[in-house]
């Protein structure tokens, strides 16, 4: 889990407005940091099984949004894959 301060800072950075907390870029950047910090536990624990398959539901939903966020608006979808650095 993401620590609160972590999460606010996230928010505030790729929010598109003073009230937003749900929009595609915001959800994305937030999974984007809960993989990273799952790729970083599977280093030292690579035997957990459960926590791997919360990743792949993490990935298939962080994919699930780029693909909304393409058909809707590329150019938003440009941004936020160069932000997060995102292969795709």
């Amino acid at each position: 889990m993401l620590a609160t301060a972590k999460k606010t800072e996230i928010i505030t950075k790729f929010r598109t407005h003073d009230l937003d907390t749900g929009s595609p870029e915001v959800q994305i950047a937030i999974l984007s940091e809960r993989i990273g910090e799952l790729t970083e536990h599977f280093k030292t624990h690579t035997k957990d099984h459960g926590s791997r398959r919360g990743l792949l539901m993490l990935v298939s939903k962080r994919r699930r949004l780029l693909d909304y966020l393409k058909k809707t608006d590329s150019d938003r979808y440009r941004d936020v894959i160069a932000k997060l650095g995102i292969r795709k």
